[in-house]
């Protein structure tokens, strides 16, 4: 199947995104620190049924860095601008990871445009526990290292097992390795922007704002199922998936499975 890519001017600057399929809309956001380039599988599965687009959110992939720091309210806004540029009215809307969060702000805010929403893997963070942040932060600077000015240095599949694996598919390639690091170098120093966003932003009350339909997507083996009560209590229209196998980047790993998933919802 054929990715479309292109660009499109927001208030952000230029946002790159890639796109495949035709039908009703689904815009994918990606986790922190990744790029469009992880979703290249899941738009060939969601291609074969709807509209899949992926952008990359400012300062990742291949849009415009921002020299100032977003919100999650930003990152929610840049979202709509690039669904605006599309010529799209209404759509589901999927955030992995931190993006999760930017797909409840994204629903609560412009509720008139929300079909539903895909939380894939979605953080329990609450905004008063700022120290817990800063240390969960501090951990991951150690797990992901730069150079003496900041700059990301790549990282090896060893490396990243050892020290990192919660972030990492469970059974990770070279290919992806790769987009990894290629995903890092392009965020640069500001790959830390939608995770100090995240730090900001209170998760549990935006859930029980939430009217549209959701679906929640957790990976078998990721820290975040363990909060499954604690979301399914706050959301009204909740519906659950635990993708077997899974951890990270399920999108990548297991994207027939979550394709599938993700398909019978927009259904």
């Amino acid at each position: 199947m054929e990715i479309e890519r292109g660009l499109v001017r927001t208030s952000a600057g230029y946002i790159h995104y890639r796109a495949a399929g035709a039908g009703k809309p689904i815009l994918l956001m990606h986790a922190n620190q990744r790029s469009s380039a992880l979703h290249l599988e899941a738009l060939e599965v969601l291609g074969r049924q709807v509209r899949a687009i992926s952008m990359d959110h400012p300062s990742h992939g291949m849009s415009d860095h921002l020299a100032q720091q977003p919100t999650i309210a930003d990152y929610a806004r840049y979202a709509s601008e690039v669904l605006d540029a599309l010529a799209i009215g209404k759509a589901t809307v999927l955030g992995e990871s931190a993006s999760a969060a930017i797909a409840v702000e994204f629903a609560n805010t412009f509720p008139a445009r929300t079909e539903g929403i895909v939380m894939v893997n979605c953080p329990f963070w609450q905004k008063r526990e700022t120290e817990g942040h800063n240390q969960v932060l501090q951990k991951m600077r150690g797990q992901r290292p730069a150079d003496a000015t900041g700059f990301p240095v790549t990282r090896t599949l060893e490396f990243v097992l050892q020290n990192d694996p919660e972030h990492a598919p469970l059974h990770p390639t070279q290919v992806w390795m790769d987009r990894i690091n290629v995903a890092q170098l392009e965020a640069g120093r500001d790959r830390w922007q939608a995770l100090d966003a995240l730090a900001r932003y209170d998760v549990p009350p935006n859930l029980e704002r939430l009217r549209c339909p959701v679906l929640l997507l957790n990976g078998e083996h990721f820290i975040y199922l363990k909060f499954l009560d604690e979301f399914t209590r706050r959301i009204k229209h909740a519906r659950h998936e635990t993708v077997a196998a899974g951890r990270f980047d399920m999108l990548w790993e297991h994207p027939e499975q979550v394709g599938a998933a993700i398909l019978r919802f927009m259904a």
